[in-house]
């Protein structure tokens, strides 16, 4: 997890209020189905709601086009203490229950540090 410091030319420091101070926080969860079809309508469903939470600032879920049943979840959050949260929440517990039976083994899930990572906009 990176702190990210941006100067906006107001002359406030960032953080003081200007609400600029982010510590980006960057989830990744590897799935791989035996059940495609019932895997994709449990993650399609988590993304769209995940998308809403507080401090989301992007998820995203990809499919390999090498290994079928391969799914990526890359998730964006404006602080370490909201991707906390979401992972304690109802939607997080739904998906992993929604999982169940449709999974080759547990997800692997990696937390990333924001190295080069930023909003193009």
């Amino acid at each position: 997890m990176t702190s990210i410091d941006m100067d906006d030319g107001s002359g406030e420091e960032p953080g003081e209020g200007s609400g600029d101070d982010i510590d980006l926080t960057i989830v990744t969860l590897r799935f791989d189905a035996t059940d495609d079809a019932a895997l994709l309508g449990v993650l399609s469903k988590y993304v769209v709601v995940s998308r809403m939470a507080p401090g989301c600032r992007n998820v995203d879920l990809v499919s390999s086009v090498t290994v079928p049943g391969r799914h990526l979840v890359i998730e964006k959050w404006d602080s370490p203490h909201h991707q906390r949260a979401h992972f304690d929440s109802e939607t997080m517990i739904e998906m992993a229950t929604g999982c169940a039976g449709v999974l080759a083994h547990p997800p692997q899930i990696d937390l990333w540090a924001a190295t080069s990572a930023h909003d193009l906009r």
